[in-house]
């Protein structure tokens, strides 16, 4: 409670003094999609949109969109905020996945004071449910959203949000099927006898009870304490990235950004600030943005391995991270399609390759 209190007071003041910058991706060569430009802007051209509740188009909660400016059809990501976030604070990171050919639809939920779990869960449902109609609604006319590859995602709190979806624990039925989930530092409560309901975590490995594709990206300051006394961390263990990658079924892969915080995703500026001073984060001086670039690049690889079968990227990842990515990976961990869970553990689990290795 006290650690809610005091990011909620922090997130007011950053609302306050923010004044909001969009910062476009730096343009990307027209070479070809290399690795190393997995993490770098890609060729699109992102197009922000702000939907209000009042629009015609009706969403159940306003949202942000970022779109590719190129007609196409794209892949959609709906991505949830973390605790007392607003989803504006994430633009530099959807900026640089929609250069990449993606559409991301990133609600806010709640003002500053997050609901229930399950209000929040329900609302996240709605507006999962109005993504077919709504979206083709909001879109051009020569710019589709592809249904079909249709991937959850979500920050702290907003990454048990995307699993409790995923579980099935929303109390309104979901019209539409998820084919991948993306948890960057996900977060189920403040402790083990103090989870979010409705819970998620059982403390079984494997024992979520999905199957499709899952990536999550931990950070390694995410469960120390932002000053020696307070206590209180952003990310505690137990119920942070570390069990939840335990309890995911294979397909499922872990990367841990070993410098980084549980906020040094979010966009630069006042927000930097005032988020050091609730979660320990990234050095003072230390550039956050190899964190959103390796955020983006790690979220771009997978979901071009698994919604279009390119592995090659994800697999040299999973391969040789430090050679690849802006921000140090340690550890990486990987469960392969195929592995049986019973011969699994997660806590000292090997990258394991297995899959399309021959396309590295």
């Amino acid at each position: 409670m006290e650690t809610r209190l005091v990011f909620l007071l922090a997130a007011l003041l950053a609302t306050a003094l923010l004044e909001s910058k969009p910062v476009l991706p730096t343009p990307a060569s027209e070479a070809d999609h290399s690795l190393s430009g997995v993490f770098e802007a890609g060729n699109f051209h992102p197009i922000q949109s702000d939907v209000g509740t009042a629009s015609s188009c009706s969403p159940p909660r306003s949202l942000l969109i970022f779109r590719p400016e190129e007609k196409g059809t794209y892949p959609v990501i709906l991505f949830h905020h973390g605790t007392g976030c607003q989803n504006s604070w994430y633009t530099d990171v959807f900026k640089f996945i929609s250069s990449h050919g993606y559409i991301v639809v990133a609600p806010q939920l709640y003002g500053l004071i997050p609901p229930s779990g399950q209000v929040e869960l329900d609302l996240a449902a709605e507006v999962a449910n109005w993504l077919p109609s709504g979206l083709r609604c909001v879109l051009p006319e020569d710019i589709e959203g592809d249904m079909h590859n249709l991937a959850l995602a979500g920050h702290s709190r907003g990454g048990y949000i995307a699993f409790a979806l995923a579980l099935g624990l929303a109390d309104v039925s979901l019209d539409v099927d998820f084919s991948a989930l993306i948890g960057v530092d996900p977060v189920a409560g403040t402790s083990k006898n103090n989870q979010m309901e409705p819970k998620i975590l059982n403390y079984e490995s494997c024992s979520f009870n999905f199957s499709i594709p899952v990536a999550i990206i931990g950070t390694g300051l995410g469960d120390k304490p932002a000053f020696p006394i307070l206590p209180q961390t952003c990310a505690p263990d137990g119920v942070s990235h570390t069990e939840i990658f335990n309890e995911c079924k294979p397909p499922c892969s872990h990367f841990v950004t070993s410098d980084y915080g549980h906020m040094d995703v979010l966009d630069d500026g006042i927000i930097g600030i005032v988020e050091r001073l609730v979660c320990k984060g990234s050095r003072w001086g230390v550039s956050r943005d190899p964190m959103r670039r390796t955020v983006g690049g790690v979220s771009v690889a997978f979901l071009e391995a698994f919604f279009k079968g390119n592995y090659t990227d994800y697999n040299k990842i999973l391969h040789k991270s430090n050679y690849f990515a802006p921000a140090t990976l340690d550890p990486v961990q990987n469960k392969s399609e195929g592995t049986s869970c019973s011969s699994l553990s997660a806590m000292s689990l090997p990258a394991t390759f297995d899959r399309h290795i021959d396309e590295l």
